[in-house]
């Protein structure tokens, strides 16, 4: 009997450090899982810091990239001697890469989100709603297109030059231009006759309707005459080309 009862003791202690072992091995399983969900936890927080991080390395970058335009274009005009004036306009602009500073009268338009989205909303239970009181893509769109057919001769949104290839993109009502992220409200300034640009303004049936939604919903809109404004030079990335009507004789390619 005594034999029987050491050899099943000794069972036992083998099953015991099984289930030690396995209890051990699944607490460490569990450890490391808590761990990297608590690290991805962390960066999914952190979202709002990342894009702050973003955006100052692309202002640093846009910075470094307008420093670099502007000795480009200066070695460009040292390096040209008297071409430049033997050579044709378009030739000038077509080979250069920084759109200067510029100086002069204009408009300044404000379009912002509604105060009064967030009580409306929150009344109704919809979200749908939400499009009615916020400034989407087509607003901007809109009041850019009208200042360039009323004679703007140069133009910003926000901080930024309205170039050749500007592009408008909003996510909801977050507006991204040129890799920066912006919020409401947003300001589109003009240069050029101010009487012309406000009657281009009224005169845009985009903008009409956007002004049907500032009496209904309350979405912001306003018009400044400005006296004097003055835009930055901007770096062209692409340098622009103009098309040139070819000589009788010519080959076109």
């Amino acid at each position: 009997m005594a034999k029987q009862a050491g050899k099943h003791g000794a069972r036992r202690s083998k099953m015991g450090g099984l289930v030690v072992f396995v209890v051990v091995a699944f607490s460490g399983y569990l450890l490391m899982t808590n761990l990297r969900v608590n690290r991805s936890t962390t960066v999914t927080s952190d979202t709002s810091q990342l894009v702050e991080q973003r955006v100052n390395q692309v202002n640093t970058l846009q910075h470094e990239v307008n420093g670099l335009a502007s000795q480009v274009d200066t070695l460009n005009k040292m390096t040209s001697g008297n071409a430049s004036t033997t050579s044709g306009s378009s030739d000038d602009a077509g080979s250069a890469t920084l759109l200067p500073a510029v100086e002069g009268p204009g408009i300044a338009v404000t379009l912002n989100d509604s105060s009064l989205w967030q009580k409306t909303v929150g009344d109704s239970g919809s979200s749908v709603d939400i499009d009615y009181y916020v400034i989407h893509q087509q607003d901007i769109e809109a009041v850019v297109n009208a200042l360039w057919h009323g004679g703007a001769e140069a133009m910003m949104i926000q901080d930024q030059r309205v170039l050749f290839n500007t592009a408008v993109r909003c996510t909801g009502n977050i507006l991204t231009l040129q890799g920066k992220q912006y919020s409401p409200p947003y300001t589109v300034s003009a240069i050029g006759d101010p009487d012309a640009l406000t009657q281009a303004l009224n005169d845009s049936s985009a903008i009409q309707t956007y002004k049907e939604y500032v009496r209904a919903y309350g979405l912001g809109w306003k018009v400044e005459d400005k006296d004097t404004q003055r835009f930055p030079e901007a770096a062209l990335l692409q340098p622009l080309r103009y098309a040139t009507v070819p000589q009788e004789g010519s080959k076109q390619q």
